[in-house]
């Protein structure tokens, strides 16, 4: 992140030339090692499941509600509210935290789904075209669903499952998976640094970005926290999914806010003020679940 740093102050188009490619050919690579490292089970499902209906869920409340929309208008400022960074922080939190053998694939699902939905509607929300206050329509989504980076990804799991390849891939697929976290995390920091460039704007957040920051570490995991006593989840299942999106906007915010050019300057604020807000809310969420064990 450092060097990106320093080579986003110096290069302020660097991170569009990495970030196309990452998407195309990177995240897919991503969701198949993913996939073919943990292996499925019904609580990575379960997991997936709530992530990827619940964040789907608050973009139509929000969409539909105008009391909603006024505070977050575009789909930057949701996306940035809701989609979390599960795999670079959120994994390694609940690793840290809890027990892998009550949580692991609760702690991964969560991840997936919330990957599976950012990567599937992402793209078609910031492309030009969805610039509006209109849900998609149905070819368009359609479109999106069969030409995501996540799509991609679950073919190719379905096909290294299907010719019992998918040991040998797992295992191979590592590599290129800590490749392409090391390139997203450059991009973060190439955008931290043209942020900083700006000086006196860095600090000048209007209230839209406000109330989605609020959206990303506070009233988002609270309302997993609700759903997830609703469902019955144990304390450890209950931590996960909570610390999961309790986690700091997601580097892939910005991934697609570069390469559709859509309010990068917008995405890198959010992104870098709740990830140094999250230092000091991840453990008190923690402290915040303890209560209920």
């Amino acid at each position: 992140m450092i060097f990106g740093f320093f080579l986003g102050k110096k290069n302020p188009n660097i991170s569009e030339y990495i970030a196309r490619p990452l998407i195309r050919f990177g995240i897919p690579l991503s969701v198949m090692g993913l996939l073919l490292e943990e292996g499925i089970d019904i609580n990575l499902i379960k997991s997936a499941l709530l992530a990827f209906f619940l964040i789907g869920s608050l973009i139509i409340l929000i969409n539909k509600f105008p009391i909603l929309k006024s505070r977050l208008p575009n789909y930057t400022l949701q996306l940035a509210g809701l989609i979390g960074n599960t795999s670079f922080l959120g994994i390694p939190i609940a690793k840290a935290l809890l027990p892998d053998t009550e949580t692991i694939n609760f702690t991964i699902g969560f991840d997936l789904g919330t990957t599976l939905f950012a990567w599937i509607f992402g793209p078609f929300f910031l492309q030009e075209k969805s610039q509006n206050n209109n849900i998609p329509n149905t070819k368009g989504l359609l479109n999106a669903l069969t030409n995501s980076p996540a799509s991609r990804g679950i073919i190719g799991v379905l096909l290294a499952y299907l010719f019992q390849i998918d040991r040998i891939l797992g295992n191979f697929l590592s590599i290129p998976t800590n490749i392409v976290i090391s390139l997203a995390i450059i991009i973060v920091g190439t955008r931290l640094g043209l942020i900083t460039n700006q000086k006196g704007n860095f600090f000048d957040f209007n209230e839209e970005i406000k109330f989605s920051i609020l959206l990303k570490l506070f009233i988002f995991p609270f309302i997993v926290f609700l759903i997830s006593k609703l469902l019955n989840f144990n304390f450890y299942q209950s931590s996960a999914v909570i610390l999961q999106a309790g986690t700091p906007t997601a580097i892939s915010t910005i991934l697609m806010a570069e390469a559709y050019n859509v309010k990068q300057n917008i995405a890198s604020k959010i992104l870098f003020t709740t990830t140094l807000i999250s230092i000091f809310t991840v453990p008190l969420l923690k402290i915040f679940m303890n209560t209920f064990k």
